[in-house]
């Protein structure tokens, strides 16, 4: 399908609303207080402020990480332009990479930090807390690496495939060719005999 603006800034749009209502609820309803189990220990709410990137990494560090969030929005623009045609999964990709960058851009420029609440857990073992800015790139990235590779994959082979026999450029036509006498090549006169011949000289 054609490219679509509208799509693509739709989705990211919606997504940025998600991820600032949820931090906002969290905020409201999680800051200093226990967490809120949603599975079990498997799955649940806490709130915490993160200084790094996606999943508390490289926290504490005095790089201004805004700076990811920045390179990866630019990215995202520039690999839409660059392509007339996406698919409505490229489309996602892209919009759900755009939406996430620019949801956790805006918690570390207003406010230098990253709200985070959701919390993974298994046996003891717990998970980086992340919010769903995080969901929206991590989902994204993965769709981007399937939808570009299987389609690219794809395009490759149409492009390669062997054409149908007889349609291939240069073939040559295996029509049969006249022969200077006027006749068809292999065969005789579709009239019959010539004129001035007699039955038993064209039956001969």
């Amino acid at each position: 399908m054609k490219r679509s603006p509208a799509l693509l800034f739709g989705i990211a749009i919606a997504m940025v609303a998600l991820d600032q209502w949820t931090k906002r609820l969290a905020t409201e309803h999680l800051a200093y207080g226990p967490p809120v189990r949603v599975v079990g220990e498997l799955v649940q709410f806490t709130y915490t402020r993160n200084s790094g990137i996606a999943f508390g990494l490289l926290a504490g560090g005095r790089f201004p990480l805004w700076v990811f969030s920045v390179v990866a929005a630019a990215a995202v623009v520039v690999l839409f332009l660059r392509h007339a045609q996406l698919s409505v999964a490229r489309h996602l990709s892209l919009a759900l990479i755009l939406g996430g960058a620019v949801g956790n851009l805006i918690d570390r420029v207003t406010t230098g930090e990253v709200v985070d609440f959701i919390l993974l857990a298994w046996r003891g073992h717990e998970f980086p807390v992340f919010n769903v800015a995080d969901v929206a790139v991590t989902s994204g990235v993965a769709l981007f690496a399937l939808a570009w590779s299987s389609e690219h994959e794809h395009e490759h082979a149409s492009a390669t495939a062997p054409a149908p026999a007889g349609a291939a450029p240069g073939t040559e036509s295996h029509e049969p060719h006249d022969r200077p006498d006027g006749a068809a090549g292999g065969g005789g006169p579709e009239g019959g005999p010539l004129a001035g011949e007699s039955a038993d000289r064209a039956q001969s």
